[in-house]
């Protein structure tokens, strides 16, 4: 395994009188329209910052009123009419209106949209504008998500006059605009002075792209950087901690890390090479060499915080001999080469150098092949052509994910669309975790992926910096709130 250098600390602090932040993130989103791309990347960015949704998930993955101060439900649980607040404009200097609304749910549900979570409108038949602040949407059935759905970055507001523009020149009603984007460095937003709302403290915020570990640690200890969301040097967490200049909070995420692998390609497309490759894994391995103890193993495509979550990591449990076994039945006793592609994160690269050892330690030859992140959202994720892979899925409660047909993962099973489709339907608490759990067992049995371990959400930050989220129920660096203390 790869060894990473703990530099000394020697600090020279930001200066908080500035108002600006300097913030680190792993990765370089591909653009920055939210309603286009899978990538986090672009929410951690954008999401509430420079656009807003009817609705927003807040801190605690609570579902809170945005654009739309309030809203009504029929008796019948079919129509919604949301009202919104008046005199809100985009940052193009247009009107954020029904008609907007319209336009950017219409174009989300689209049969030729391009949102990557297109299916979280599905249940919406129509939305219509009887007054300028009135919006009415109908549905074609009862929908248990509908409110949480709306406050996801796939389904924010957007302007008709500049929507076409969004992935290079991002136009919302949020707190802060767009300024540019220094590509592979940074992107600078400020300050939105004719916000609608509450002002936010900073005057300006630079988003700035560092995946290597050694160069995330090295800029905050110099002070280039005052903060890091998912700081990718886990290893460096207890020295940062000692010090009493920086904060480090360690928060839950909605980061299922997965060994994801192509369901229809070769060996395994066998599900016994699958549940081989799942016994060969030691996942408490993984977390303390690839994150150096901080995650939580997990056996489904479930966040262990829900009160919905199913303990199923003794489904598959390490047994090598098993895993042989398994090959064995399935007629690949002599093994076979598989090649694993992996993006920047560190947790992937990390965990990708262990996983392809265990593997061999069963006579499956893995070849590693370094992607950067457009590469990895071109090759694996859109075009599927790939074995393996390692990536944390951040987005929230996307265990829905497993009933698309056209998935990276190339998992098919009416069975387990039934089980969303009911979700879906299903409005009452207890009833939905119920299928919630149901469709846990049933991707863990197909052993869909080898599930491996829960990404901790790791901030360090300047301790003079407050406001900075410590969970991530969903994909965001909310910037509303934070301020420089004196």
């Amino acid at each position: 395994m790869t060894s990473y250098l703990i530099l000394p600390v020697k600090l020279a602090m930001a200066n908080a009188s500035t108002n600006s932040l300097n913030i680190g993130i792993a990765l370089e989103p591909p653009h920055l329209d939210p309603t286009a791309s899978a990538a986090g990347a672009i929410d951690s960015i954008s999401y509430v910052n420079i656009y807003e949704g009817l609705t927003r998930i807040d801190e605690h993955g609570e579902v809170q009123p945005l654009l739309a101060k309030f809203w009504n439900v029929s008796k019948d649980g079919l129509t919604y009419t949301f009202h919104l607040h008046e005199n809100v404009a985009f940052h193009d200097g247009s009107a954020m209106n029904c008609e907007a609304v319209k336009f950017s749910l219409d174009r989300a549900r689209a049969s030729d949209s391009v949102n990557a979570q297109k299916q979280l409108f599905k249940s919406i038949e129509s939305v219509n504008c009887p007054g300028p602040y009135e919006v009415v949407v109908r549905l074609n059935h009862r929908s248990g998500s509908l409110l949480y759905n709306l406050g996801w970055g796939d389904a924010v507001i957007v302007s008709p006059k500049s929507a076409n523009d969004n992935k290079s020149n991002p136009v919302g009603t949020g707190p802060f605009r767009f300024q540019k984007w220094q590509k592979g460095q940074q992107v600078t937003i400020i300050r939105n002075d004719q916000y609608w709302g509450p002002k936010p403290s900073l005057d300006k915020v630079a988003f700035k792209f560092i995946s290597n570990p050694n160069a995330a640690l090295a800029a905050i200890l110099s002070g280039d950087l005052d903060a890091f969301s998912g700081f990718p040097a886990p290893e460096a967490l207890m020295q940062l901690m000692t010090n009493d200049q920086f904060q480090v909070d360690i928060g839950t995420s909605e980061g299922e890390t997965i060994l994801a692998m192509n369901n229809k390609k070769g060996p395994l497309a066998n599900l016994k090479v699958r549940q081989a490759i799942a016994h060969a894994i030691k996942r408490q391995f993984l977390i303390e060499g690839a994150m150096f103890g901080f995650g939580k193993p997990i056996g489904s495509h479930f966040a262990p915080h829900h009160p919905a979550y199913v303990d199923l990591t003794g489904l598959y449990p390490y047994d090598p001999q098993k895993a042989k076994e398994l090959l064995k039945e399935a007629g690949y006793e002599g093994g076979f080469d598989l090649t694993l592609k992996l993006p920047p994160p560190s947790y992937a690269r990390r965990s990708g150098e262990l996983i392809a050892s265990e593997l061999s330690q069963v006579g499956i030859n893995v070849t590693i092949i370094p992607v950067e992140w457009a590469q990895w959202l071109s090759d694996v994720f859109k075009n599927k052509d790939y074995d393996l892979t390692i990536v944390s899925h951040t987005e929230p409660m996307d265990i829905g994910i497993y009933a698309r047909d056209d998935y990276y993962f190339n998992y098919e099973s009416d069975a387990f669309k039934a089980v969303m489709e009911q979700l879906e339907r299903t409005e009452e608490t207890s009833a939905r975790f119920e299928l919630m759990k149901k469709a846990q067992v049933m991707i863990a049995k197909d052993c869909v992926n080898a599930f491996l371990f829960q990404l901790p959400h790791t901030t360090v930050r300047n301790a003079k910096l407050q406001g900075l989220w410590v969970n991530a129920p969903i994909q965001a660096i909310d910037l509303t709130t934070v301020q420089w203390s004196q």
